[in-house]
């Protein structure tokens, strides 16, 4: 593989640990001013119309103020409760053949928290929740893609592979069995464009790296 090839498959990773990260910290928290800043970065809205999602836009339009407020409301009421919200959880929404699935901590949840440990990958020293939380299972892909993206531009290419054979059996065996379910019912339910077109945005992108890694 030629030093271009190499080059560009270092961007691509690159890339994409950038998308992971930045729907890791949409989805794990009510948007703070700074992540609204990197949201609104063209780099990241650019995302939105090469995927095809619209609507985005507009709605960032209305006052920083007005936006926090609105958008802190809209997460608590989709993802957090109380009362009838979506868990932004694998175990609840992986349908499994076995039948263990549909709360927290079913076996989805131990083969998340299984798959991260075999990886050497740490969880955030303050971080007190599931490891099948949609921020967690994106942080992952962030930190392998990120990982993949290093071992490119070292030309070491039996680790790239790797990383990118991880991130495949990730997707395939957890991502794909959940997120599109969990998006639907986020594009369904929500009030505000912005989650609409950030689940629409994020359905897109677990299908072009279920392509892409394939």
């Amino acid at each position: 593989m030629d030093s271009t090839e190499k080059q560009h498959r270092k961007d691509m990773a690159d890339h994409r640990s950038n998308i992971y990260g930045l729907l890791a910290l949409i989805y794990r928290r009510e948007v703070t001013t700074e992540l609204l800043c990197q949201i609104k970065d063209p780099r990241f809205l650019g995302v939105f119309t090469d995927l095809g999602v619209e609507g985005i836009e507009t709605f960032l339009q209305s006052s920083e103020e007005k936006l926090i407020e609105d958008l802190a409301v809209e997460y608590a009421r989709l993802f957090l409760g109380p009362g009838k919200h979506i868990s932004p959880h694998e175990s609840v929404h992986h349908q499994r053949e076995d039948g263990d699935w549909g709360t927290l901590w079913s076996a989805a949840t131990v083969e998340v928290k299984k798959f991260i440990e075999a990886t050497g990958l740490n969880y955030q020293p303050d971080y007190k929740g599931f490891p099948d939380h949609i921020s967690v299972e994106f942080e992952l892909m962030e930190a392998l893609a990120r990982r993949e993206a290093q071992a490119w531009a070292e030309s070491d290419e039996a680790i790239a592979r790797n990383c990118v054979t991880v991130q495949k059996k990730f997707l395939e065996e957890h991502l794909i069995q959940w997120i599109p379910d969990f998006c639907e019912n986020v594009t369904q339910q929500t009030e505000l464009p912005f989650y609409r077109a950030v689940a629409e945005l994020t359905r897109s992108f677990i299908d072009f790296e279920n392509k892409e890694l394939s």
